[in-house]
């Protein structure tokens, strides 16, 4: 189905019950999704959010969709207008969209609805420490989460921070979907490398779909 540059089909390669990466599988919309990625940050630029202890994230970040994740010296939450512009955040772009469908359905995932769609920026250095995505009121839905760019070093470990990790190179194009036994379980990205993609110059995307508003409502 898609036609990839480097002749090589997408793959699944198993990480934990309920979680799978797809090797690959955004490639053939890699020039569209980053173009989307473009648009929105026109309308609400990346900013570095401050997180309730005072630390200032090293990853740049906005949002697109119904609701967008913030988070300030008062604690996380979902919120539909952007604290930034006043305005609602952008809407999710079709070929998000279409992608994260695509992905939750590969994985297990076929009901997937995702109203809000986190776009981080990594620079060299910049880094995601080990959390869990819990500030979503319904945990049956899961996380699909798309590497554009530069490769990184994700990190899954278990339902305590303590569990081991496993650390998995997350290169271009691959697609991370975890829920079910998996959905809690820590996660984060190692200090991002120096280096230059020729797409995204000397930094990493990553667009992580999520349903943040309760699924009734819809």
């Amino acid at each position: 189905m898609l036609d990839l540059f480097s002749g090589e089909q997408p793959w699944q390669e198993p990480l934990a019950p309920g979680a799978v990466i797809l090797r690959r599988f955004a490639l053939a919309q890699d020039n569209a999704l980053m173009n989307a990625i473009a648009q929105v940050v026109s309308q609400s630029p990346l900013r570095h959010m401050v997180t309730p202890g005072g630390y200032t994230m090293s990853v740049a970040m906005t949002n697109c969709g119904h609701l967008g994740w913030t988070t300030d010296r008062r604690g996380y939450l979902y919120d539909p207008v952007d604290p930034l512009t006043q305005q609602p955040w952008p809407a999710m772009p079709t070929v998000f969209s279409a992608l994260c469908q695509l992905a939750s359905e590969a994985a297990g995932y076929p009901d997937f609805r995702p109203d809000a769609c986190l776009i981080n920026r990594y620079a060299p250095g910049a880094k995601l420490s080990l959390h869990q995505d819990k500030d979503e009121p319904d945990l049956r839905a899961p996380i699909v989460s798309v590497s554009l760019g530069l490769p990184a070093i994700f990190q899954f470990g278990g339902l305590k921070r303590s569990d081991p990790l496993k650390r998995l190179l997350l290169e271009h194009g691959d697609i991370v979907v975890w829920g079910g036994e998996s959905r809690l379980f820590y996660h984060g990205i190692a200090p991002l490398k120096n280096g230059y993609h020729p797409l995204t110059g000397e930094c990493r995307y990553n667009l992580t779909f999520r349903q943040a508003g309760n699924s009734e409502q819809k």
